[in-house]
């Protein structure tokens, strides 16, 4: 059983850390706002810390899951920073999804520290983190991964090594792209089906079985046609995201117009208070045009 140190405890950070306790790890927990920190640890065997770098301290493996590059430089720099309480040998592993760019920061920074830095990046949503069945993609170095896999699989139905440092973050990007047009296809095709005055249910049994199926179509179309969107990824997280899909791209050359366009589609649905529904809510912008 190793010492680990979880920093972040929203809806994913939450339960991936219960996973780690759950399998008889010494967890000590970290959240910017205390509640969350001992709310975990009624549910939970194990402890909170008042800062990350008194819950680094003595830990063999440090996980973050945070929310945008600013949260994970403040975990991590600084004097209350994890980095500045980790022993050289310690394995960080950051579970957020950020730039590129921070993860090639940070990383060079944990290496003057002898510390080693996992990109961890995670899909699945909130059901994956609750019943242990996220994807985790990986970057880094060959070692750190190997040290750091099998308490990743605490909480993960596959997880992967996919290069050097930033890959799993680059990873994390391909996920998004395909999400994001997936999602625009499928809020079409429903809001077809309602305007055809077809049964969307009885129209996505028969697609879902052909070519047309995802996992998108099978999970969400349901509460699409029933307007509900309390659940899942919500749309201003899914902004940040593409955000970064869309900066990688300009960086690196690449054309992404279906997704630049799917981004501009999720502003509208922000427009309409929707910041906080879940992605699948693209549907309702087509439901009420400008």
């Amino acid at each position: 059983m190793a010492r680990i140190a979880f920093l972040g405890l929203g809806v994913m950070g939450a339960p991936m850390a219960g996973h780690l306790a759950a399998a008889g790890h010494e967890v000590t927990v970290y959240n910017r706002t205390t509640e969350k920190a001992l709310d975990w640890t009624k549910a939970h065997e194990g402890e909170m810390a008042h800062s990350p770098a008194d819950a680094a301290k003595g830990k063999d493996f440090v996980m973050a899951c945070v929310g945008n590059d600013d949260d994970l430089r403040s975990v991590c720099l600084g004097e209350t920073g994890a980095f500045s309480a980790m022993s050289p040998g310690t394995v960080f592993v950051d579970h957020t999804t950020v730039s590129a760019a921070v993860t090639r920061e940070l990383y060079a920074a944990a290496d003057e520290r002898q510390i080693s830095f996992v990109d961890a990046p995670i899909s699945g949503g909130q059901a994956g983190a609750e019943t242990a069945q996220l994807s985790v993609m990986c970057g880094g170095d060959q070692g750190a991964y190997d040290r750091a896999e099998a308490i990743i699989g605490t909480y993960a139905k596959i997880c992967r090594r996919l290069g050097p440092s930033g890959a799993g973050q680059m990873t994390k990007m391909c996920n998004q792209i395909a999400i994001a047009g997936l999602v625009q296809g499928l809020s079409e095709a429903l809001a077809f089906a309602e305007v055809a005055g077809l049964d969307g249910r009885a129209v996505v049994e028969v697609i879902s079985q052909g070519a047309a199926g995802s996992w998108q179509m099978v999970n969400r179309h349901e509460t699409m046609l029933d307007g509900k969107f309390d659940h899942g990824f919500a749309v201003d997280w899914m902004r940040k995201d593409l955000g970064i899909c869309l900066d990688a791209a300009d960086e690196l050359g690449a054309s992404l117009p279906v997704t630049a366009l799917v981004d501009q589609f999720y502003k509208d649905v922000q427009r309409m208070d929707g910041g906080r529904w879940d992605t699948s809510s693209l549907i309702e912008r087509l439901r009420k045009p400008d």
